[in-house]
């Protein structure tokens, strides 16, 4: 009789957790085939399916608030990235390795701990009209799709039109996945050395209706054994960021630069520079373009890209998509075309193009 009555209070309270608290299970799955030409020394074509990122990269997570009251909430996101072709976790085999991080939200903004976004990310989000597409910005510098940070602190907080915001890491990527930004084997959190694998970004923005512009600035700290020849917590990764866009009808037009000080490479100083449109052609029909250019400063290193994407929606959940992409290399540079695997470099100075028929699914 007593477990009837706990049974029955059990129950009616449920309705008053279920209202207070919410959870989302969210995700996308997106892969195509792809073709490319000009790879390696011999030149050779190649077929796959990509396992980094088609239009956008492949992903699942859970994401959940609970009002505390008074204008108060806790948030949480866990956010799982995973290869389509395979099934294989991303980011270096984190289970969640594209976001896992808890926080308070206000009026004044809101505070995470975890892994998390830079500001860069939020600075570059409305800028680069491709963002993470096959053929894009990550095709040129792979570190700006995963402008993440382990053991990170971070806070944005937006007030009318002007958004401000800041992360910082103790130890920026705890995985040894590289050399590459899925992992670079930087743990720090190092208490003989406070500056190893930290990371900082800070982040100003100011929006209208229809138009907006950013700034950001994100440091990476070496440490021992960390890749990209970052193994001393004297050397730093920075990259400096400015970028506009415009909302007209049916259309969206942005640009920016990115400047970046390695000091761990033989040729520190680069720009890239980009500009991009994305036109509604119909409400079903999107049809979006972008071109890149990065130059080494005192160097012949030099690489033109241009991309272009054709989307159609068969629904606000299902769309299908072609993609193509060139780019022409200067100098030593050797990038592909397609960030979507490694493993597609053309030979040093040399050319080459993609193309890409695919389908994407958001649940």
């Amino acid at each position: 009789m007593k477990f009837s009555r706990y049974a029955a209070g059990l129950a009616a309270a449920m309705p008053l957790v279920a209202a207070a608290q919410s959870v989302t299970l969210y995700g996308v799955i997106d892969t195509g085939v792809e073709y490319l030409n000009h790879v390696g020394a011999a030149g050779n074509d190649l077929v796959r399916q990509p396992s980094l990122a088609a239009t956008v990269p492949s992903r699942w997570g859970l994401r959940g608030s609970e009002d505390l009251g008074n204008g108060l909430k806790s948030v949480f996101v866990l956010e799982s990235g995973f290869a389509p072709d395979s099934g294989v976790s991303n980011q270096g085999a984190r289970l969640f390795g594209r976001q896992a991080f808890v926080g308070l939200s206000g009026p004044w903004g809101q505070i995470g701990f975890g892994r998390q976004y830079t500001m860069l990310f939020w600075a570059r989000l409305d800028t680069d009209i491709l963002t993470s597409n096959v053929y894009g910005v990550g095709s040129i510098d792979s570190y700006i799709p995963n402008t993440r940070a382990d053991n990170a602190v971070s806070y944005k907080g937006k007030f009318g039109g002007v958004t401000v915001g800041a992360t910082y890491s103790m130890g920026r990527d705890t995985v040894n996945a590289g050399p590459g930004p899925a992992g670079t084997n930087c743990a720090g959190e190092n208490p003989t050395d406070s500056r190893a694998c930290r990371e900082w970004s800070a982040m100003l923005m100011y929006e209208t209706d229809w138009w907006g512009v950013s700034a950001a600035y994100d440091s990476l700290r070496g440490g021992p054994g960390a890749f990209g020849g970052l193994t001393r917590s004297s050397l730093k990764d920075d990259r400096y960021s400015l970028g506009g866009y415009m909302l007209l009808p049916r259309t969206k037009l942005g640009l920016g630069l990115l400047s970046r000080n390695n000091e761990a490479s033989s040729t520190p100083r680069s720009d890239l520079w980009f500009a991009g449109a994305s036109y509604d052609i119909t409400p079903a029909f999107n049809l979006a373009g972008e071109v890149f250019y990065l130059k080494y400063r005192h160097s012949a290193n030099k690489a033109w890209l241009g991309a272009i994407r054709g989307t159609y929606a068969f629904s606000k959940r299902t769309s299908v998509y072609a993609t193509a992409g060139y780019i022409d290399n200067g100098g030593q540079s050797a990038l592909s075309v397609s960030g979507g695997s490694p493993g597609g470099n053309p030979a040093a100075g040399g050319n080459q193009a993609g193309v890409m028929l695919g389908i994407k699914q958001i649940f």
